[in-house]
């Protein structure tokens, strides 16, 4: 697959990750919008996200076809560990839109911000840590 088409590729999975992403958030915010509903409205709607994210990236970016549940379940952990700092560029950044301006629509642009750059480092790191099959046959 060309880069192009990898690249056109990863940002529409990024953006329905993202959907994923904030549609969790708004139905958990719609049964609690307090403290704890934020809370685990971000954590939800990250969870949805990743896992959504790492099908499609697994299959479709990376073009990894390992089955089995020990190798998925080192690799999920592994992409996941890649998203550890990721999420706190993404949560710090939809945090810091929530604090300044409280509002839902600009909590959500400081989500998308945040995700947008969170995306653009993790692939990289998904490419050289987690997903090293392709990497090593020579096709990223």
């Amino acid at each position: 697959m060309s880069r192009t088409a990898i690249t056109l590729l990863y940002v529409a999975f990024a953006a329905l990750s993202t959907v994923a992403n904030l549609a969790t958030q708004r139905l958990v915010l719609s049964v609690d919008d307090g403290p704890a509903g934020f809370a685990a409205a971000i954590f939800l709607g990250t969870l949805a996200g990743l896992v959504l994210k790492y099908v499609l990236d697994k299959r479709w970016i990376f073009d990894d076809r390992s089955t089995g549940m020990a190798e998925n379940g080192r690799k999920f952990t592994l992409y996941t560990a890649m998203g550890i700092v990721t999420t706190a560029v993404f949560w710090g950044t939809e945090t810091a839109f929530w604090l300044i301006w409280h509002t839902d629509m600009m909590r959500e642009i400081g989500a998308v911000l945040g995700l947008a750059m969170g995306y653009a480092i993790k692939y990289r790191l998904d490419r050289k840590f987690v997903f090293t099959d392709a990497r090593l046959a020579g096709q990223h």
